[in-house]
């Protein structure tokens, strides 16, 4: 199973409860950035374009749990920048386990082997390695040399320490299908515990704005890469949601799904755009105009098939009948 038990039957029950009690608009996951710093220049990134002044500011410790607190989402996915950039990462990571959330800490992993006794290994807690493909795809997306192996390296090392570890790869425009499945039987191999995959958002500040997916191209990509789907490949997604990316299904996108909050405040309507902050969680839900985004209601979101926003519908949809909840059992 890519997730533990408790991880499922923790979300399970949250999203029973928010249907008992009619609540139409609640998070899944909340999408905690505590800086924007990275050791990386990524060309298919929008975050370290920031100036100088905004990559050295960074939430603090308080802040980051009482976000937590405050958005009561069961996961808490934390990307960046680099987040073990951050000198108190390990006390948001330890502090987030005391609450319960489920932890995804992004990753590139240049720095995962050095810090791994920062760290216990728990069930809340899975370092989640970028790892865009194998070595030259990787390399060649993080414009550095070298970095596919340091990831390996660190895979395997959080994996002999007993951590749970899972892979997220961004795909862009002029990969091949047939390198990406060759990917996914390696990542197995390495032992991860699944994997999550997504087409690339294509970030008004990135530098190359030439090599993200539309979406008429993204669909029949997905469907030559996991055409006859192996049975050994573990994916940390919903079913459904790979069903999406094939364009078996049609989803509207749920960016309340996954809210965010980083150094500017809480991001509206969702961290790939920048639709202006505000100060409480609160205040995002409510101030929100949420019917304004989504595919066909904002230029901005033509393209996007971003998991943070159709993750969230497709687990809303796994648990919309007991016929999709045992499909989607059958599927993992």
């Amino acid at each position: 199973m890519p997730v533990p038990l408790s991880q499922g039957l923790t979300v399970f029950k949250y999203v029973m409860k928010q249907k008992i009690k009619r609540v139409k608009r609640y998070p899944l996951v909340l999408m905690l950035e505590p800086l924007f710093r990275c050791n990386l220049e990524c060309a298919g990134c929008g975050k370290i374009q920031f100036p100088e002044e905004t990559l050295n500011k960074r939430l603090s410790v308080k802040e980051c749990l009482d976000a937590a607190a405050e958005c009561g989402a069961p996961m808490v996915s934390i990307p960046g920048g680099e987040p073990l950039i951050h000198p108190e990462i390990e006390q948001i990571v330890a502090g987030l386990v005391k609450q319960k959330r489920y932890i995804y800490l992004c990753t590139n992993a240049i720095l995962l082997k050095r810090k791994l006794h920062l760290f216990k290994p728990s069930k809340y807690l899975n370092f989640s390695i970028h790892l865009d493909g194998l070595k030259a795809e990787h390399d060649k997306a993080v414009c550095r040399e070298g970095v596919f192996e340091q990831a390996v390296e660190a895979i395997k090392a959080a994996r002999d320490a007993s951590f749970r570890v899972t892979t997220n790869s961004t795909l862009f425009e002029g990969m091949e299908p047939a390198r990406i499945r060759a990917f996914f039987d390696f990542a197995m191999e390495l032992g991860v515990e699944g994997m999550m995959v997504s087409p690339g958002y294509a970030y008004e500040k990135a530098p190359d704005q030439q090599h993200f997916l539309k979406r008429q191209k993204a669909t029949q990509f997905f469907k030559e890469v996991f055409k006859d789907k192996k049975e050994k490949w573990k994916f940390n997604q919903s079913p459904l949601f790979i069903k999406f990316l094939m364009g078996e299904v049609d989803y509207e996108c749920t960016p309340w799904g996954n809210p965010t909050r980083n150094v500017f405040g809480w991001q509206k309507p969702c961290y790939l755009l920048g639709e202006g902050y505000v100060n409480s969680f609160k205040e995002l839900m409510e101030s929100t105009e949420w019917d304004k985004y989504g595919t066909g209601k904002n230029e901005k979101c033509a393209d996007c098939m971003v998991h943070c926003g159709y993750e969230p519908t497709a687990v809303i949809d796994t648990f919309s009948s007991v016929k999709k909840l045992f499909q989607a059992a059958r599927d993992v």
